[in-house]
């Protein structure tokens, strides 16, 4: 594990600490709830960031932990019972227990021992340098003396032709170009990568990159939106809404991270606010056909059908446009009426 993937993860453990200091059982079961669920969330995000991946969640998270020998034993039980308790909440129907708000103060403080101890490992590390059977060797006697033999006479240094001299500065100064502009040429950038591996279908290649420019530009957004796409692709509806909520954090008006909320909720069939996502993605940027072809699509969901007849109208063809309205249905003794694409 890296020093910086460490701290990362105690930033990601450390936004739940409120909540577990709040863990009492004698609070109301559903504030208790709440805490345990936002204090998993923090946990899981703390794994993530430790194993370097934002698609694997739950059990196969903890054991991917597990296996690159990031938690011991004993943490990844705990882990894996303060999971069962998250998992146990799903049902809105249950009450935590005692037993649950105990699993996940264990878990979460053992999680929290297991950073500050590898933290510690890298600042204790002994310095000095040690020999075969563990002890420094320290020199004594004398100090050593300077050779008394013949000195020999050394000529001057050989001197350079002016084009070589003149070769190699330009080569320096070719090299420092590139590393003060190649972040803004957009092939070498991490996020360029990460979208390039993404469209070669290469996921684990796109989450890494995507993260590395999460880190290299906190106030990145399309970072956050992409590994939100990719997460939405494999049905983590979950962890889709939080890299969205990260990247509207950052910019609450950007249009590209609008409508990627709406696609999440549109594909969890929540259409009224998937359809107030839309709205707003076009409203901060009303060439956004996307947006609006699939605002129309959302609208006929919503049975309002002239009006995201309208919409996909004005979209034109596109992904959006296999979402026809349902037949209407007509009164008795008459014909429906054709329904406009």
């Amino acid at each position: 594990m890296t020093t910086p993937a460490q701290r990362s993860a105690r930033l990601e453990l450390d936004a739940a600490r409120p909540a577990v200091a709040r863990l009492d059982g004698s609070r109301g079961s559903e504030d208790v709830a709440a805490d345990l669920i936002e204090t998993w969330g923090a946990v899981e995000a703390a794994l993530r960031t430790l194993v370097g991946s934002t698609v694997l969640s739950g059990q196969p998270l903890i054991r991917e932990a597990r296996q690159r020998q990031l938690i011991n034993f004993d943490q990844a039980n705990s882990l894996a019972e303060f999971q069962a308790t998250r998992d146990r909440l799903q049902d809105s129907g249950y009450k935590p227990t005692e037993s649950d708000v105990s699993a996940a103060r264990g878990a979460f403080l053992k999680l929290d021992t297991a950073l500050m101890t590898d933290l510690a490992g890298d600042v204790t590390r002994p310095l000095s340098p040690t020999v075969s059977g563990g002890a420094s060797r320290v020199q004594t006697g004398p100090p050593p003396t300077v050779d008394d033999g013949p000195v020999k006479v050394v000529g001057p240094p050989p001197r350079f032709p002016l084009w070589m001299i003149v070769t190699a500065g330009v080569v320096v100064v070719a090299t420092v170009l590139l590393l003060i502009f190649r972040p803004f040429g957009g092939g070498s950038s991490a996020l360029q990568q990460g979208i390039d591996a993404y469209r070669n279908n290469q996921r684990e290649a796109a989450v890494r990159a995507f993260n590395r420019a999460v880190r290299e530009d906190k106030n990145a957004v399309l970072p956050h939106v992409y590994l939100a796409r990719m997460a939405r692709e494999v049905g983590n509806f979950t962890l889709a809404s939080q890299e969205l909520q990260t990247a509207l954090q950052i910019d609450p008006t950007d249009a590209t991270a609008l409508r990627e909320m709406g696609n999440n909720l549109f594909a969890q069939n929540n259409y009224e606010l998937a359809r107030r996502f839309y709205v707003r993605a076009i409203q901060a940027d009303p060439t956004d056909t996307t947006s609006q072809g699939y605002l129309g699509c959302v609208l006929i969901r919503l049975n309002r059908v002239p009006e995201g007849t309208n919409f996909l109208n004005r979209a034109g063809q596109g992904p959006w446009s296999n979402c026809t309205p349902p037949a209407p249905t007509a009164p008795a003794g008459q014909s429906p009426k054709a329904v406009p694409r």
